[in-house]
């Protein structure tokens, strides 16, 4: 478990950084994408899969 949180918060703070600095390219997208895959192992997953969920539903509902 240590190791999984540790990265997914390298790979949070990297992103972070490089969304402040508008920084685009195939480095950023990695970067995302990695952050995205170790944060689906930790126990924040259900959390994030149901409010995006919501988010949809809601979006979904407000645009009809």
């Amino acid at each position: 478990m240590a190791l999984t949180f540790s990265a997914v918060f390298l790979f949070g703070a990297a992103l972070f950084f490089l969304l402040k600095h508008r920084t685009l390219g195939a480095g950023s997208a990695f970067v995302a994408v990695m952050f995205g895959f170790f944060l689906a192992s930790t126990g924040i997953a259900p959390t994030v899969n149901h409010l995006t969920a919501t988010l949809a539903q809601t979006l979904t509902t407000i645009g009809h």
